[in-house]
């Protein structure tokens, strides 16, 4: 029996201190004319507030798929998440259910997937196989009810990653993140920086998993926001192997005049691929093309994590989920 097919399945520090932010150890002067918001300082565990909390990158899985040799090329990237039962219960009683996220492309028409976890520090990375598809032929993952919105969802069975002393965490959708209505009122728009995280190219880091993180800007997202578009762009070049990736925002602490600065880092989507272009070589005799060539264009396209809660939401009615009381966190 799959064990996993049943059940729910860098810090850089930044002060705000009298107008003079500190960060990574300058000191950058601004001027206290109104053109500075002071905000209220975060913390996570006793510590001043991260650019990315270190949990962020625990909650981030390699992806990978065995070829007929039986090697693994890890050319994916996924998150844990934890969608909250109920809101109305307070916060520290809550339960959760478990999900593995990724993108629809990385799971289709696969029949099973591995996944790569760190233990607990001292110990190399482990593996577990994750099957796609039952012995009936049922696909044991849900995509959203749009085939167009590049998110898939698999229930975990996070009892058996606790049993074997796996380091792991999880976005919770109550605390970690940001959907659209409350990203318009956060005031995150075109221009704002993010985060993505992934194992781009495979690169997994060796003996155990070490996330990349790479950074750019939303650069289009008004259009997401008001119904107009499935996806946003973000100015960062993804390679294969960043597909399924959280994204997160940058946390700011000062904003210009008339503009709000979001204090907290918030997973606010999932990477789905890169905006193409085509380049063409001519021939210098019959001037026709001869070759041409897809380039990447250094803009990433990212699903907003609203559609990622959709697609768990139907995850739930498909997948009876073993319910967690995650108050007490292993993070």
């Amino acid at each position: 029996m799959n064990p996993w097919s049943h059940g729910l399945v860098v810090v850089a520090i930044l002060y705000l201190q009298e107008g003079v932010a500190t960060r990574f150890g300058r000191n950058v002067t601004r001027k206290t004319d109104g053109s500075v918001h002071r905000r209220r300082k975060h913390t996570f565990r006793n510590r001043e507030m991260a650019l990315i909390p270190p949990f962020f990158l625990d909650c981030v899985v390699a992806v990978g798929f065995r070829d007929a040799a039986g090697s693994i090329d890890f050319g994916a990237t996924g998150f844990l998440y934890a969608r909250a039962k109920s809101l109305e219960p307070p916060e520290e009683e809550r339960l959760y259910s478990f999900y593995l996220v990724t993108n629809r492309h990385v799971v289709s028409g696969r029949e099973e997937a591995v996944l790569r976890f760190n233990p607990l520090p001292g110990s190399p990375a482990r593996t577990y196989d994750l099957n796609l598809v039952s012995s009936d032929g049922e696909e044991l993952w849900i995509g959203h009810e749009d085939p167009e919105i590049d998110v898939a969802v698999i229930p975990v069975n996070i009892a058996l990653l606790r049993e074997d002393g796996i380091q792991f965490a999880y976005f919770h959708s109550d605390r970690h993140a940001l959907f659209q209505a409350e990203a318009t009122e956060a005031g995150l728009t075109e221009g704002d920086a993010v985060y993505i995280l992934g194992f781009p190219m495979g690169d997994t880091g060796g003996e155990r998993n070490y996330v990349i993180v790479r950074g750019g800007w939303i650069a289009r997202i008004r259009d997401s926001i008001a119904g107009k578009a499935k996806t946003f762009l973000v100015d960062a070049s993804i390679f294969p192997g960043n597909s399924g990736g959280p994204v997160v925002n940058k946390p700011e602490v000062v904003s210009i005049t008339g503009t709000k600065a979001l204090g907290n880092a918030n997973l606010i989507g999932i990477v789905s691929g890169y905006l193409p272009y085509q380049d063409v070589a001519y021939s210098r005799q019959t001037e026709r093309p001869r070759v041409i060539f897809e380039e990447n264009s250094g803009l990433s396209v990212v699903v907003p994590i609203d559609r990622v809660q959709e697609a768990v939401d139907r995850a739930v009615d498909r997948f009876p989920p073993q319910e967690d009381d995650s108050a007490e966190e292993d993070i």
